[in-house]
């Protein structure tokens, strides 16, 4: 060990004065801004994100069944890849008669071998389909991120206590929660679900259609989808990008905010307004 690490060890002892008492309380103390004079900020981010990750559980972090992006088990080649394309994803849940029966998972890689080999063959989804882990919604974070990395598999389906489809969570998700969020996606400042600004509303894509519909007295269709999210991303059947807009219900959805697995925000506009305004 070099000076500057005995240094360190040195310094943090010294900043502890005495031993926490839970867990609670040592990341209490990892807010201190003491702490600052021994770690970087990105290091403390971490270390507050293994203590917190050891208490979450899935069901805090999932991806919700209405934004997960599947593949049914009789689409067609070229729909599968396009989907794997437009996506980007690596894993895919592959679906029976509804989202709650996910049949299996289908990589990426497998597809994109496959056509290269066989080109214009048609791809028999069974034969390429690895198992889906299933998961309850409960199960903390610190065990799963274990499960995946001794059993190789990054993706698991979470079921919810009568066996449905809540969503799905992957490692890159869990490990997420530890290094954290690419960009700030999640702005601590963006806490309201619905927030007026200007000519349309900030609408966060997890806002439930039914919390949408009291707020604008609105009467969007929630048979399908349980959140915004989820309505426009099955508007256009598929993930969409940043940018892009469906209308419904008399409202313009617009994806103002979008990572490659979720849509985080979206810009709400009234339809005859947003029409005038072009």
């Amino acid at each position: 060990m070099g000076d500057n690490d005995v240094s360190v060890v040195t310094r943090i002892r010294r900043l502890l004065k005495g031993e926490p008492d839970s867990r609670e309380d040592l990341i209490e103390l990892l807010d201190d801004k003491r702490w600052t004079a021994v770690l970087e900020k990105q290091e403390l981010r971490m270390l507050k994100g293994v203590l917190q990750v050891s208490q979450m559980q899935v069901r805090e972090v999932m991806i919700p069944r209405s934004q997960m992006v599947v593949i049914d088990h009789e689409s067609p080649t070229p729909q599968i890849l396009r989907t794997i394309i437009e996506c980007g994803h690596s894993r895919f849940p592959v679906i029976g008669e509804d989202r709650d029966e996910v049949v299996g998972i289908l990589l990426a890689k497998d597809v994109l071998r496959f056509c290269i080999e066989s080109p214009g063959a048609d791809l028999m989804l069974s034969t390429f389909m690895r198992s889906a882990t299933f998961i309850p919604e409960s199960k903390r974070l610190d065990t799963l991120l274990q499960e995946f990395r001794s059993s190789r598999n990054h993706m698991a389906i979470v079921v919810d206590e009568y066996g449905g489809t809540s969503g799905l969570l992957t490692i890159e998700d869990v490990l997420e929660e530890i290094v954290g969020e690419i960009d700030d996606e999640h702005d601590p400042e963006e806490t309201a679900h619905i927030e007026p600004h200007g000519d349309h509303w900030n609408v966060m894509a997890l806002t439930r259609i039914d919390e949408f519909n009291e707020y604008f007295e609105s009467q969007l269709d929630d048979a399908l989808y349980e959140t915004i999210g989820g309505l426009v991303m099955g508007a256009l059947g598929r993930m969409p990008r940043r940018g892009e807009a469906v209308s419904s219900g008399g409202f313009r959805f617009r994806v103002a905010q979008a990572d490659r697995r979720r849509i985080h925000r979206i810009e709400v506009s009234r339809e005859d307004v947003a029409l005038a305004g072009e």
